[in-house]
């Protein structure tokens, strides 16, 4: 057998990936984009046997599987894109068989509550936030001047948390005309995603603003390493952000209880993508919250595409009997019931599945405790992950109904839409922190 006989069968049996997928496109009718994947150079074995004419999905999995790639199809259903594996993301249907799977663990209710108390417990010690709260300094929070809108305060603060290290957000507090005896109100919690501007952009003020003129003193913080949290910290994708993030919901919490203003039975979380996903954590692993409402988050297949979300893995690994656990967002965050929750879906992001998978599957859970009417739902055909005017309409109409909150005064016209200057403590001028403060 001759070598160059040897390399001509070698040859037939490779192809170049690119040439492959072209042809893939061809077949189905498709659109591939490439998402930090790059086919130059690469070749595939056996390419033929890998096409399957009567199944796309099959094909591509075939394909690209020697590669670690996975392709995902976009809301133009012929697009698709053809991105590294992720370890937070998974497929619609894998979704449906973990809460299929998950659902056989808890046939009943004293089940469930073994898991949500092993649940909790686990999530907890992973994140290690009580070592975390333990390393805090005592409250100290520097508040600045209070500016007064209509119907609603806004005052900026800084709080220290661990040593050197703050966290700066604003305090949107009730202040309805002709109330003169003091009220308590309560206290609405709101971590930020990833939306551009953060907290400074204008659909978080309306909906600060809002809830404070509705009658609930809300209080939002910067990300890590976001608006002024930039002062002190670089980058904001590393899994330190997910634990950080958590811990600086629950100091403003321990300071808002602090206050003779706050009633401490009505606590509540909320925000949207990622900010969703820290509000579920933060009510995960302090039992103090009695209302909780992620947007456009949790769910089953997907943990959240940023290391603050999912950089600690909370999602798997073994019991105290050595078995390996899978759990997933959406069955951590049933772990609130029977207390209120809402949960806001649309169809254009991974919350698409909220009707079919994720609503059924809370439903169950509230329902062990007789509490079926304790879980609200909003889904919202048509729209895709924003945190848009319906969306924030569900807000209002859940804390609303919850804490019977005053609706007549809901108009995000009367909200103050504040430059970000105005709604920081030191502006972008690290030397204005305090003495003691850790700087980038």
């Amino acid at each position: 057998m001759t070598s160059a006989w040897v390399l001509s069968i070698l040859l037939q049996a490779t192809t170049a990936l690119g040439t492959v997928l072209d042809q893939i496109e061809q077949q189905f009718g498709v659109d591939f984009r490439y998402v930090d994947t790059d086919t130059t150079g690469l070749v595939i074995e056996h390419a033929e046997s890998r096409i399957r004419p009567y199944s796309l999905e099959e094909t591509l999995l075939n394909v690209l599987s020697p590669f670690d790639w996975r392709a995902w199809q976009q809301h133009n259903p012929r697009i698709y894109k053809i991105k590294r594996y992720e370890y937070m993301r998974r497929y619609d249907a894998d979704g449906e068989k973990l809460l299929s799977w998950l659902e056989s663990l808890v046939p009943n209710a004293e089940a469930w509550q073994q898991r949500r108390d092993f649940l909790r417990t686990e999530t907890r010690k992973k994140l290690g936030i009580q070592p975390m709260l333990d390393a805090c300094v005592p409250l100290k929070p520097l508040l600045g001047k209070m500016r007064k809108m209509e119907g609603y305060t806004v005052q900026n603060i800084a709080l220290e948390t661990t040593p050197g290290l703050y966290v700066f957000g604003s305090i949107y507090t009730p202040c309805p005309k002709g109330k003169k005896r003091q009220q308590k109100w309560p206290v609405i919690i709101c971590p930020n995603g990833h939306f551009k501007e953060g907290r400074y952009r204008e659909d978080q003020q309306q909906r600060m603003g809002t809830l404070a003129r509705m009658g609930a003193i809300c209080i939002d913080f910067d990300s890590y390493a976001y608006g002024e949290s930039a002062l002190q910290l670089a980058n904001h994708e590393v899994a330190e952000a997910m634990p950080t993030q958590v811990m600086w919901g629950i100091r403003l919490l321990d300071y808002a209880l602090t206050r003779k203003d706050v009633d401490a039975t009505r606590i509540g979380v909320n925000g949207g993508s990622g900010g969703g996903t820290h509000a579920m954590l933060i009510s995960l692993v302090d039992d103090r919250v009695t209302a909780s409402c992620p947007v456009v988050s949790v769910c089953s297949h997907f943990d959240g595409g940023c290391p603050c979300e999912s950089g600690i893995q909370i999602h798997r690994g073994y019991q105290p009997d050595g078995s390996f656990f899978l759990t997933s967002n959406i069955e951590l965050a049933a772990t609130f019931a029977p207390k209120p929750m809402m949960l806001v879906g649309d169809e254009g992001d991974w919350t698409h599945t909220y009707p079919t998978l994720e609503f059924p599957f809370v439903q169950r859970i509230y329902g062990f405790y007789g509490a079926e009417e304790q879980f609200y739902t909003r889904f919202l055909p048509g729209e895709r992950h924003d945190f848009g005017p319906n969306k924030r309409q569900a807000v209002y109409d859940f804390f609303a109904q919850v804490w019977q909150l005053d609706k007549s005064v809901l108009d995000e016209s009367r909200v103050t839409i504040e430059p970000a200057s105005d709604l920081c403590s030191f502006g972008n001028d690290a030397d204005k922190l305090p003495q003691n403060a850790i700087r980038k």
